[in-house]
């Protein structure tokens, strides 16, 4: 097998890693090259042009950073995938470009998945990221080595190319307001003259507790604020939430607070770092 990652950022590069380490031929582009040429010495095949990764290849792994981004690629490069390719679309793009990123491939008659992931950098890297995949179910044989290299699990949310980003968009609603309501607590606590680690002790094994609080309650503690999943990432995220939240009908309150911690993390100038600097926002 032979995939084609396009976008090595830290997810990206994670991934291609995971491929790599499984045996799997690699070729790898990226807009800034900086970021792809590491990734010649773990393997890879680092190419210059988009449309030069993919040729021969079976599958085309798009982690880009959002929808625009993902569709210019796909309009360079769908032209030159080979004739039993399957692109598919792992950036976290929304339900509406989810959609637009499925017509384009079926304009140029590209076999494609609907297929955000769970997982930030780490899980990336050691193939532990959880594949959240949608469409032609006759696809699934010929991806399956790929999602299982850079995977822990697929699940297969149904046959409709979108699906795979709704249920992404409902999950990453979940760990957005988990992260800020993190924050929000370490920063009431600061504020309180109180010890932060007084909270994971208090927590620890509750069921209110999780491994999500303890993970990022001590980068907080530690100011370690390497980024895992940045925090510009979740604000483009939890727009993409807050339009699918108002399509429904549904109240917006909750993720408006969210975004606006989010926000205000970013103009305190913490935005190119970890989600958990959102506690910068309050």
């Amino acid at each position: 097998m032979r995939v084609a990652v396009l976008g090595t950022g830290a997810m990206g590069a994670g991934m291609a890693q995971s491929l790599l380490r499984e045996g799997i031929e690699v070729a790898v582009w990226n807009r800034t090259p900086e970021r792809a040429r590491p990734l010649a010495a773990d393997g890879a095949e680092v190419a210059s042009d988009p449309a030069d990764a993919v040729r021969g290849a079976d599958v085309v792994v798009a982690m880009l950073f959002d929808a625009a981004a993902t569709l210019e690629v796909m309009t360079t490069v769908l032209p030159a995938l080979e004739a039993d390719a399957v692109f598919v679309q792992c950036a976290t793009v929304g339900t509406d470009a989810a959609e637009q990123t499925a017509a384009l491939a079926a304009q140029h008659e590209v076999a494609f998945l609907d297929c955000p992931v769970l997982g930030t950098k780490v899980p990336a890297e050691q193939g532990n990221l959880v594949m959240l995949a949608s469409g032609d179910p006759g696809l699934r044989e010929r991806v399956q080595p790929a999602f299982d290299a850079m995977g822990s699990k697929t699940i297969w949310v149904g046959d409709e190319p979108g699906l795979g980003s709704q249920l992404k968009l409902v999950c990453n609603a979940w760990i957005s307001a988990l992260a800020a309501a993190i924050g929000q607590s370490f920063a009431l606590a600061k504020s309180l003259g109180l010890d932060q680690r007084l909270i994971l002790e208090a927590f620890d094994g509750s069921a209110a507790g999780s491994p999500y609080l303890q993970l990022k309650g001590k980068a907080i503690i530690e100011s370690s604020y390497a980024p895992q999943f940045s925090v510009d990432g979740v604000r483009k995220d939890t727009g993409l939430i807050r339009d699918a939240i108002a399509a429904a009908g549904l109240s917006t309150a909750l993720v408006d607070g969210v975004r606006a911690a989010f926000d205000a993390a970013s103009e305190a100038g913490h935005g190119g770092e970890d989600m958990a600097a959102v506690y910068f926002g309050f």
